[in-house]
């Protein structure tokens, strides 16, 4: 149980400005649980999708003032494309800056937390393949 908290903490912490390697948790769990893969790859997809949604929330309520801190490539990207753009903020370095101008520019969170899960879930069952 106590392995199951730490990798969700550090998979939730991965999703937010603290650059930990959440894959590096994820695969450390399965080395020593490999019978808890389905489990691992939830946890880690759960606790990473929340952090990233936390970053979401707070691009919502930035004021409208707060788009010169913004990066212009993600809004330019997420104007252009939409919600699905949101299957890359797993991505170093950019998947911040995708999930916080998503949530200003107000995009739905229903969409943008199922695309956001579903790249991140992909993710990991990537890295789940890997360690086995």
């Amino acid at each position: 149980m106590e392995a199951l908290l730490g990798l969700f903490a550090a998979s939730f912490a991965a999703a937010t400005l603290i650059p930990l390697p959440s894959e590096a948790a994820l695969f450390a769990f399965l080395q020593a649980h490999p019978e808890k893969t389905a489990l691992g790859v939830a946890v880690a997809t759960v606790g990473n999708t929340i952090g990233g949604m936390t970053s979401y929330w707070i691009g919502r309520f930035l004021p409208a003032r707060a788009q010169s801190r913004l990066s212009p490539r993600s809004l330019e990207l997420l104007r252009r494309y939409g919600s699905p753009v949101v299957l890359f903020a797993w991505l170093p370095l950019v998947g911040d800056a995708l999930s916080v101008a998503a949530g200003w520019l107000r995009m739905r969170w229903p969409l943008v937390l199922a695309f956001m899960a579903a790249g991140r879930l992909a993710r990991y069952a990537v890295v789940a393949a890997l360690s086995s």
